[in-house]
């Protein structure tokens, strides 16, 4: 079978159907004050003592794996916090092993949207939504004013906005993270996690470690450390 042109065109997000199963979900409780709780050693980096509801955050990973599993982590928090449901909108399919981090498949709605503004559409839309507690959106490249777009989003709906990519953009966003590791073999998954920014809190870095059978996030302390200072950017 020969290859399609390069001019083939993208298949189109079914947008109806996004917004009709949006609406058929049921609406979130109210967010917890503080902020969303990760563990004691990088909640008192953060303002309130947990990662800012109604907002966006950008979660950097040049392995695709890491930020996936600590994207995962963080919509599984916000549903056990918020209730409601949880989006994933990306151009591949879902990745594989994210039950592990305490995700139920009854909460997750899975968007692929292959063309860009499809994703940003979806992305905006999800956030928006009284029943989201939390959204992923995979996709590099967004430009500062759909940045701008989703955090507003985001503040409507009051859940937590997750963009993963690869490097970092001028998007304005309330925490950026830069994650390293992931699961190796068949231990616990170890991050290297760097807060590199944060409004109102302190950049930092950590060696966390996620035990699923408790449930629960670890930080290393021997390999830890928080500082007032600005750790390295990985902004272009």
């Amino acid at each position: 079978m020969n290859p399609p042109p390069d001019d083939t065109p993208l298949p189109l997000l079914d947008r109806p159907a996004l917004r009709a199963a949006l609406a058929a979900r049921p609406a979130r409780h109210a967010s917890p004050a503080g902020g969303l709780a990760l563990c004691p050693a990088i909640n008192a980096a953060l303002p309130g003592g947990g990662l800012p509801w109604a907002a966006l955050h950008e979660v950097l990973a040049e392995e695709p794996e890491a930020g996936a599993e600590f994207c995962a982590l963080l919509l599984a928090r916000a549903a056990a916090a918020a209730g409601g449901s949880l989006l994933w909108i990306a151009a591949e399919d879902f990745p594989a092993g994210l039950g592990r981090f305490g995700l139920s498949p009854a909460d997750l709605l899975l968007v692929r949207a292959v063309r860009p503004e499809d994703a940003l559409w979806a992305m905006e839309e999800g956030l928006g939504s009284s029943s989201m507690a939390g959204a992923v959106l995979c996709l590099d490249g967004v430009e500062p004013i759909a940045a701008r777009r989703l955090q507003q989003a985001a503040g409507t709906g009051g859940g937590l906005g997750l963009l993963l990519r690869r490097d970092a953009g001028d998007s304005g966003v309330a925490t950026r993270w830069h994650v390293g590791g992931g699961s190796a073999g068949l231990g616990d998954p170890r991050w290297r996690l760097e807060l590199l920014r944060c409004r109102a809190g302190r950049p930092g870095r950590w060696e966390a470690v996620w035990r699923p059978a408790a449930e629960r996030l670890e930080v290393e302390d021997d390999e830890s450390e928080a500082s007032p200072t600005p750790l390295r950017r990985r902004a272009r």
